[in-house]
């Protein structure tokens, strides 16, 4: 009788502790100028370049073409001791014919549960392959894997595996984790980060990335490199 309650108290905790860690990694601080979301964006050039340079991402550099969209995350800090999660900011630009729009601003966050120690940093980027998946990151939130189907594209020089699915992502990393999956990160608008961005209270990514209404230059020079790599 002892044990059986005993784990019951166990598994109460380990659902607190996990939905604690998604909430946290989910609901991060807002800015108090748009100086930070400028260095979001310049953060995201660094990280489209670091993988168009990157031999062993020649995948993505293949495929970039096709994409309907690009998700970057300049920095996901995952962190833990038998419990973990991840989270960071990303930057959502669309296809426009020839041409690339946005940004988007988004959080993402989840929560791990495993024999994990240390601290992880990576950057990510996810290709949106889909209507699917483009449809997706346009609602207000939802989850990789169960709203979008994800996938890890192939990494290594020469790599032509076909994946299928909505979002096909890849990330670098350096410190103690191995590769970081996106299967079950929450992703959600930062609203907050797109109004001030723009300077025009509820701005949506539809009224960045479809009906193209608000624009700041400050985005040029990661429009031009992510265009200069798709013609």
């Amino acid at each position: 009788m002892f044990q059986d309650l005993l784990h019951v108290c166990r598994r109460a905790a380990l659902l607190a502790l996990v939905a604690g860690t998604v909430a946290g990694c989910a609901t991060l601080p807002t800015p108090s100028t748009p100086a930070e979301a400028n260095s979001l964006v310049n953060d995201a050039q660094t990280t489209l370049s670091n993988f168009l340079r990157d031999p062993d991402q020649t995948w993505i550099q293949a495929n970039l073409g096709r994409a309907k969209a690009v998700l970057i995350a300049p920095q996901i800090v995952r962190a833990g001791f038998i419990f973990g999660g991840s989270g960071g900011r990303a930057v959502l630009l669309a296809r426009d014919g020839r041409a690339w729009v946005g940004p988007a601003f988004y959080d993402l966050g989840t929560a791990s549960v495993g024999f994990q120690a240390g601290i992880d940093v990576s950057e990510a980027i996810v290709v949106v392959m889909t209507d699917k998946g483009m449809n997706s990151l346009l609602s207000n939130s939802f989850k990789m894997g169960a709203d979008a189907s994800v996938a890890a594209g192939p990494v290594g020089a020469g790599a032509s595996s076909t994946v299928t699915a909505d979002l096909i992502s890849f990330t670098r990393a350096k410190g103690v984790y191995g590769g970081l999956s996106l299967d079950g990160t929450l992703v959600r608008v930062n609203q907050q980060w797109n109004d001030g961005y723009y300077g025009r209270p509820n701005t949506l990514p539809p009224d960045i990335l479809i009906r193209k209404s608000v624009h700041n230059a400050q985005a040029n020079p990661l429009l031009a490199e992510l265009a200069k790599a798709t013609k």
